[in-house]
């Protein structure tokens, strides 16, 4: 499988030299989870970095972002342009957190920042496709976040995949063609630390404090990878 990351940010430096890049924390993400034949291609959108042609990829990956996937700055305007071409010729396309809320953007729905406020450390939801393969026995998903946008209702024609009382629209998915994660399945629990520590003053002690403790817990990011191989593999589309 060939796989099109358009990585939306930039990794911070002080932590550049551990993580490399965005890109990268996916590839070791899916080589983890098995994806070892799979080739990945990274473009960085903020410096408005795309491939020539989309046709040769499998699926198309949108990461993360501290931007705002509604903003009007001109690399936003332009990814979500290209994404609206892309879901107009059915490729395949994994969104994870700004990635997910910008695909749900293209596809017509309401994003904006979540009424809760922040979503930080480790946070579980209700699985609602328990039909799936690879679907959690237990009905419930758990992954690391860092997000203060939240999709605010189900796109149309979509399958809700996860919710929780903070975040209704955690995952969702379209036919054969999007799956969407609100969480951070690439992240690992150190990363996540520093994201939030990044922002204490931000958050405020009793978040951050709440946000550092539940690290201490498993989340399933390699069992969503797995899930991301398995629907560009062909093998996990949820009926509506």
């Amino acid at each position: 499988m060939k796989i099109c990351i358009l990585e939306n940010d930039d990794l911070a430096p002080e932590i550049a030299s551990t993580y490399t890049r965005y890109g990268a924390m996916f590839e070791r993400l899916f080589r983890d989870a098995g994806a070892t034949d799979w080739q990945f291609d990274v473009f960085h959108t903020p410096a408005l970095e795309y491939p020539e042609s989309f046709a040769s990829y499998d699926a198309v990956l949108l990461t993360g972002s501290k931007a705002d996937s509604f903003s009007d700055e001109p690399w936003v305007v332009e990814l979500r342009r290209r994404v609206t071409e892309l879901l107009e010729q059915k490729k395949k396309l994994l969104g994870i957190c700004f990635g997910h809320q910008l695909i749900a953007i293209c596809l017509g729905a309401k994003v904006g920042r979540a009424p809760q406020g922040w979503g930080v450390g480790r946070m579980s939801y209700d699985w609602h496709a328990a039909d799936l393969p690879l679907a959690p026995e237990d009905k419930t998903l758990s992954l690391l976040v860092s997000h203060r946008d939240q999709v605010l209702e189900l796109p149309e024609n979509a399958v809700l995949l996860a919710s929780n009382a903070h975040c209704p629209v955690a995952g969702y998915a379209v036919g054969e063609e999007v799956f969407c994660v609100q969480g951070h399945p690439e992240f690992v629990e150190e990363y996540s630390a520093f994201l939030m520590g990044k922002r204490r003053e931000t958050l405020g002690e009793d978040l951050y404090g709440a946000g550092v403790k539940s690290l201490v817990h498993r989340h399933d990011g390699p069992d969503v990878a797995r899930m991301m191989m398995a629907f560009v593999e062909g093998s996990f589309a949820p009926a509506k």
